[in-house]
């Protein structure tokens, strides 16, 4: 049987499991101890408010935030007590919504302080019933959004100051998200579309874009919004038929491989357009004008040449080298008046005229002699006819020889010029004419060269004013950022920098290629030694940490031009062999000569370079044309062209012998200073030369 220690409670394990009220009540106050805790220092501040917008309850964080201890809260304050009197509208509003709705939104407003400091707050309210529904308060999360205000402000600034900065650009720009919602643009768009800037902002394209305009830009747009960049120019017609014209650019904004929108840029070149225009209207004038006196000139020679070849008269006879007559021709006869049997085997010196007081003063046989040792050789003096009378004679006599070299006779060709004689004076009177109008013309093309100076100073001049302009704003705004953690906004400030540095300089090498072909070269003795010392003296400074071996020859010759010149295009090409041996660790560049063999010196620079594939370099001496891509190597583009030109205007030449990384030779003639030494060729090339 059961004992009645089994009755007894207390020896029940189920007993012993079970709290006792006076546990399950400490264990409750534990609780609601940490709950207050936790309440009391939340992270963010909490705040019980009542229909009447009295404050029921407020936590420690909150009162800490706003400087008061709990005694100072005593009493159930009105929570309009710590706004100013512009939210309180709000404040009851939301009361209403809470109490009516059971829910409303979040609402920004400014807290004061016991010290009077104001607090910028985020308040997330939730309502509270009684068990029949009615509203008894609600709890209010207050969140300081403090930090987020300042960083607010401050990117309203900064957005403020690059309006600022692109509303003084003269380009207009604009940028609209993919679904093609303006989201900013310049002072300058908006004008253009008669609106303020801000009220650009939140416009679709269709509404910023004339109707009749859209169905020409929407393929670029579509393009645009695939990734690709577009460039073209586009005709406005105002209404008041006002023609202006528009370099426009679309370029995709691409944010990890996904295009979130394009930024637009307007350049307005309609004062381009009407130069070109202007230009090419004077060039048409400029060219119908030399048409007009070409075809003038050309009929003056052709009535020239009508009435030389009607008075003209020609003959054709053969002589041996002791210039006896071995073959008489019908037109000798003719000329001459002679008959074949008369003229075969007599000597040449029979058909010259004997005493015309000193005309023909030149010896018959000298001119044999002449003619048998240069091949030709001409003579002009009276001739005799068959009936004792003269006439004035042009005669060209041809030595002939076999394939052995061997003379085997001259030939006698003899022009009547007795008309031609008669007609010096119109002939004169001709070549004044001409003359004239020869200085004419070129009066005038002096007049259009002066007038393409003035404009290359002005497109140049315009040119570097927004590249000023450009690099100003640049150099304020990075001024402006300072230690800005922002690095892909100052590797964009870098970009447009270098970008405006690169145009300076191409606009430079392009004034100096004009420039180039209208500059007087000096001609003088050049000694190329101390030239090429200066060089490699200076591209040596410029590189103090590079290894590079020069090797040029001691004995370098004097050539002839201008030295300004000639430095130059030695700079460029040596300039040219140190850039593109940087990457090798031991450079080697090369400056020799040798005899050209048609006249003059050739130079030649070698470097051990990277080279690159000539026969796709077609447009090698183009200026802007390169062979390397310039996040490669630097450079514009201009040195090579510069070089060529310079070459060209000392009546050489120049050319290039490379292949990829196995380095680059740079060839060029000069004219030699002094004379040429007598030089003995081999068979094989004076062949080759006279081929």
């Amino acid at each position: 049987m059961p004992t009645n220690d089994c009755l007894d409670p207390s020896a029940s394990p189920t007993n012993d499991a079970t709290p006792s009220a006076a546990e399950r009540i400490q264990a409750l106050e534990q609780a609601l101890a940490r709950a207050e805790s936790l309440y009391e220092q939340a992270p963010c501040g909490y705040l019980s408010i009542d229909a009447d917008l009295r404050v029921v309850n407020i936590n420690q964080t909150l009162r800490g935030w706003l400087g008061f201890s709990k005694v100072d809260l005593s009493g159930q304050p009105q929570v309009l007590s710590f706004v100013d009197a512009e939210w309180h509208p709000a404040i009851r509003a939301r009361m209403a919504e809470l109490s009516d709705q059971g829910q409303s939104t979040a609402l920004e407003l400014t807290i004061r302080r016991r010290d009077g400091s104001p607090l910028h707050a985020l308040l997330s309210s939730t309502p509270v019933w009684d068990a029949a529904g009615n509203f008894l308060y609600c709890n209010t999360m207050v969140q300081d959004i403090g930090a987020r205000r300042a960083v607010e402000e401050r990117l309203a600034a900064h957005d403020g100051f690059l309006q600022s900065i692109t509303d003084r650009i003269p380009v207009q720009l604009a940028y609209y998200d993919k679904d093609l919602i303006c989201q900013f643009a310049n002072t300058a768009h908006a004008m253009s579309q008669g609106r303020l800037a801000g009220e650009m902002v939140g416009l679709h394209l269709s509404q910023t874009v004339a109707a009749a305009e859209l169905p020409e830009i929407l393929p670029h747009v579509a393009e645009a919004l695939n990734g690709v960049s577009k460039k073209f120019e586009a005709e406005h017609v105002a209404a008041d038929g006002t023609r202006s014209f528009h370099e426009i650019h679309y370029i995709p904004d691409v944010q990890k491989n996904v295009v979130e929108g394009i930024f637009i840029e307007l350049h307005d070149i309609t004062d381009r357009k009407r130069t070109e225009e202007f230009v090419l209207e004077a060039n048409r004038d400029l060219e119908e004008r030399v048409r007009e006196r070409n075809a003038e000139l050309f009929q003056s020679e052709q009535r020239y040449r009508l009435m030389v070849d009607a008075i003209q008269d020609y003959c054709i006879y053969f002589v041996d080298d002791q210039g006896i007559v071995s073959d008489w021709t019908e037109s000798a006869q003719r000329l001459h008046g002679h008959s074949r049997s008369q003229m075969l085997g007599k000597p040449y010196i029979k058909l010259l005229a004997t005493g015309n007081g000193g005309e023909d003063e030149v010896d018959a046989n000298q001119v044999m002699r002449l003619a048998q040792a240069h091949g030709q050789w001409e003579t002009r003096g009276w001739r005799l006819r068959d009936d004792g009378s003269r006439f004035w004679a042009h005669t060209v006599l041809t030595a002939l020889r076999n394939e052995a070299g061997e003379l085997q006779g001259l030939s006698a060709i003899t022009r009547d010029m007795t008309a031609a004689k008669s007609l010096e004076d119109v002939m004169n009177d001709l070549n004044r004419e001409l003359e004239k109008r020869v200085a004419e013309r070129t009066q005038q093309l002096v007049a259009a060269n002066k007038d393409l100076d003035v404009f290359s100073h002005m497109v140049s001049h315009d040119l570097r004013a927004p590249l000023r302009h450009i690099a100003s704003f640049v150099s304020l705004l990075i001024e402006h950022m300072g230690d800005t953690t922002d690095k892909l906004a100052m590797q964009y400030l870098s970009s447009i920098a270098k970008s405006s540095k690169r145009m300076s300089h191409m606009i430079e090498g392009l004034l100096e290629y004009a420039r180039l072909g209208r500059v007087a070269v000096e001609a003088q003795p050049v000694p190329l030694a101390p030239l090429l010392e200066s060089i490699m003296a200076h591209l040596k400074q410029e590189n103090p940490e590079r290894s590079i071996e020069w090797v040029i020859e001691e004995d370098l010759p004097v050539v002839r031009g201008d030295a300004m010149l000639l430095a130059q295009a030695w700079s460029n090409l040596l300039g040219n062999s140190v850039k593109y041996t940087r990457p090798r660790e031991h450079a080697r560049i090369e400056v020799g000569w040798k005899v050209n063999p048609v006249g003059g010196r050739t130079f030649y620079v070698r470097d051990n370079g990277v080279g690159f594939d000539l026969t796709k370099a077609h447009n090698l001496f183009v200026m802007f044309q390169r062979q390397h891509h310039s996040m490669d190597f630097e450079g514009t583009g201009t040195g090579l062209a510069l070089a060529q030109r310079i070459i060209e205007r000392h009546n050489g030449r120049i050319w290039a012998e490379t292949s990829i990384d196995e380095g680059c030779t740079f060839f060029f003639t000069l004219p030699f200073e002094g004379l040429e030494p007598e030089l003995d060729f081999p068979r094989s090339a004076m062949a080759e030369l006279s081929l």
